[in-house]
């Protein structure tokens, strides 16, 4: 299993506190082996391994228990009222109604309760009017770049190579079992495409109802191909109506909704710089894995600029970061970073040893008149450089180094 600090150090900051842990995030993205590595520690720690009581709605010899009612009296049979109790349910999304046994569990004394899912289903309507104030979540994420340089194999004589890791990291994805695959690209195709499709299938289509898939299908792949462009659903539904796909501006936002709420895509917003205001109108889309991309559309050199956007984007989402799209006057900045008090800008691009690309990339930093930090990221491998204060630095430097 590959260690995932940042994750272990979250669940190990609420542990004990009357919250009940809840951790989302797409399909095999490793919430489930997260809960395992957690697990290890508690027993490390002195914990007794009767302390824990642990299901995986998953696992089909469950299906007696798939009903809240069942679910609550079955665990409250094995609790311990002389010891913590610590409850891990995975996919938990599966029980309906699962919100009213979690909510008179948590009443009792002695539980520390941690639940997984993979959609934000689970964190709407009843489940968080009933659990108002007595959740935090915690979202996942596939591997992030480190984690995934983190779990290749090095030796003193071959380090591990940065440039050929993000290539791999671009080619295969992060989803951490695709580690277990090796470099074998038929086997990662396979394994990918059978995530793609579940999380369509299951997340999207029976859950929406839907008998639209073929529509659902050309939609994803417009996303897919746009990623890091502004779009709004009348742009989205005007290109696939002009391509053969009728549709409607209303019938698309449904579907981007859904798409989002499966985590398999992030919505970027608006924000004004210099007016400080939250733009209503245009919004980017991020993917939560590159390689779903690259195995929908095959891999492409000239998005290399789009792709390394992507993975910056989900990495300051890692690091705690609400990200915006930066609007400057007339000029775009990639990213507007916040994190309670802090404000970072950051541009991206694949590489900018022309003059002119970097005159281009530099102005639009350079528009914003406040003294927060402006970086300049790239794939270029040059030194660390300054431009009147805009901080210049390889991209694979920034999401290696330490948080």
């Amino acid at each position: 299993m590959i260690n995932r600090p940042s994750y272990l150090q979250k669940l190990e900051k609420f542990r004990g506190k009357r919250l009940i842990k809840i951790l989302t995030g797409i399909r095999r993205c490793g919430k489930s082996t997260l809960l395992q590595l957690f697990r290890e520690r508690l027993l490390q720690d002195g914990i007794r391994e009767d302390q824990f009581i642990c299901y995986n709605f998953e696992d089909a010899t469950l299906r007696d228990m798939m009903e809240w009612g069942k679910l609550h009296d079955t665990i409250v049979s094995r609790l311990d009222p002389s010891r913590m109790n610590y409850i891990f349910l995975d996919e938990i999304q599966l029980v309906p109604q699962f919100e009213r046994a979690i909510d008179s569990l948590y009443i009792r004394d002695n539980t520390d309760i941690y639940v997984t899912g993979s959609n934000a289903y689970m964190l709407s309507g009843e489940l968080a009017t009933l659990l108002s104030g007595r959740y935090v979540e915690i979202h996942v994420q596939p591997l992030s770049f480190a984690e995934f340089v983190s779990a290749q194999p090095s030796l003193e004589s071959a380090p591990v190579n940065l440039s050929q890791c993000y290539r791999d990291y671009v080619r295969f994805g992060a989803f951490p079992y695709v580690q277990e695959l090796g470099n074998d690209a038929e086997s990662v195709r396979d394994y990918l495409g059978g995530i793609y499709h579940t999380v369509l299938l299951k997340d999207v289509v029976m859950r929406r109802k839907s008998t639209e898939t073929a529509l659902l299908e050309r939609l994803t792949c417009f996303l897919f191909d746009n990623i890091g462009g502004l779009v709004s659903t009348k742009k989205i539904s005007d290109t696939l109506t002009s391509d053969g796909t009728k549709t409607s501006s209303h019938t698309v936002d449904g579907y981007l909704s859904a798409l989002t709420d499966c985590y398999l895509l992030y919505q970027a917003n608006r924000f004004d710089i210099v007016g400080r205001q939250y733009l209503k109108t245009g919004s980017k889309y991020y993917l939560a894995d590159i390689g779903l991309r690259t195995y929908l559309l095959g891999y492409r050199s000239g998005d290399a600029g789009r792709i390394l956007e992507n993975i910056v984007y989900l990495e300051l989402l890692r690091r705690g970061y609400q990200v915006f799209v930066g609007k400057a006057g007339t000029r775009e900045v990639d990213f507007v970073a916040q994190r309670g008090d802090e404000t970072a800008y950051y541009q991206v691009a694949a590489t900018v040893r022309d003059e002119a690309t970097l005159k281009r990339e530099l102005l639009s930093l350079e528009t914003i008149s406040d003294n927060h930090p402006k970086y300049l990221l790239t794939l270029d491998d040059d030194p660390p450089s300054s431009h009147d204060g805009i901080q210049q630095m390889s991209a694979l430097d920034f999401l290696c180094v330490a948080r």
